[in-house]
């Protein structure tokens, strides 16, 4: 997949693109309502032989057009987007810079700068996909602004469970610690990447070493707690379980730091710097404090147990 670097205004000629079939959106989470809308426009780009592709935007909207300054985390930080959107098969994936010039365009200028002047020949985005100056440009204006130029698919919303898979809800669940709810939605396990960094060393010397990992990105992160997680590692992956938190049976209250620490199962070896990937599959208990180090090492002990049966009865479901 070819990724494109949009800065308004850009200097991209029609000419230098083959017949184009795009999908228009924000896409954080790649969820399955964002798969339906992808994977729409691919089938159409197949169907006349033209090249499929995603535009998406970045940073969010709402960090220029917020009233005051906002800081985003995201669902899938941009990395994680385009690995995501390249599995889908897409062609080219257009990241377009959101700047306030960007975001000044009246619909008209939009299209006709970012889809009729890219070569697009159809559009799909959807239902409630909003183009332009304050959004002003929506799907029922679609029509008009193509100029008849290019052909256009609304996508109608994907629902779960009575409610719309959205990343805003997606985003409630992951704050309410429900990743498993929140993977229903995705499609996958909600992923994270990282880096593994050194910390105090506390869990080595309680007989349950950890992985101090540092996020690569904005991620959204789960609450607070102690979830059953798969954690890659040198291409290979293994169980454990990760707290993310403020440590209190250790740390000050007034000065809290976030941590995430994974203990892997049935692993020894140092992995200091290395990148790994942790996908979050069920919350076991909120964050508690505890009166001293052997009472904590009782509870991570329990812990481990319950993540391990959990991982054991998704075996046997996935077997049945």
């Amino acid at each position: 997949m070819d990724v494109i670097m949009l800065r308004h205004p850009h200097s991209h000629k029609k000419e230098e693109f083959e017949p184009m079939a795009l999908a228009l959106g924000f896409f954080d989470g790649v969820h399955k309502g964002h798969q339906q809308v992808i994977s729409a426009a691919k089938k159409t780009a197949d169907k006349h032989g033209w090249k499929s592709a995603v535009m998406t935007f970045d940073p969010h909207p709402s960090v220029v057009l917020g009233r005051k300054h906002q800081h985003i985390r995201y669902i899938t930080p941009l990395e994680e987007k385009k690995r995501l959107i390249a599995d889908l098969g897409i062609d080219y994936l257009f990241v377009v810079r959101f700047t306030s010039d960007f975001a000044a365009l009246e619909p008209q200028q939009f299209v006709d700068q970012y889809i009729i002047g890219l070569n697009v020949q159809h559009v799909t985005a959807g239902f409630d996909y909003t183009y332009g100056r304050l959004g002003k440009g929506t799907m029922e204006t679609l029509l008009f602004h193509s100029r008849g130029a290019f052909a256009f698919t609304s996508v109608d919303k994907l629902e779960f469970g009575e409610e719309k898979v959205s990343s805003t809800k997606i985003r409630e669940l992951l704050s309410e610690g429900l990743v498993r709810d929140a993977s229903d939605l995705l499609g996958r396990p909600y992923r994270m990447h990282g880096t593994v960094i050194h910390g105090d060393k506390r869990g080595r010397k309680m007989g349950f070493p950890t992985a101090n990992i540092e996020p690569d990105d904005d991620y959204f992160l789960p609450r607070t707690g102690v979830y059953a997680v798969k954690i890659r590692v040198k291409n290979e992956w293994h169980e454990g379980v990760c707290n993310v938190g403020f440590r209190p049976t250790f740390k000050s209250p007034d000065k809290p730091v976030l941590s995430i620490e994974v203990h892997i199962f049935q692993y020894t070896g140092d992995i200091y710097g290395e990148e790994v990937e942790v996908d979050w599959f069920i919350r076991l208990r909120g964050e508690q404090k505890f009166s001293g180090i052997e009472e904590l090492a009782a509870q991570i002990e329990r812990d481990k147990k319950a993540a391990v049966h959990f991982f054991d009865s998704k075996r046997l479901d996935e077997e049945a």
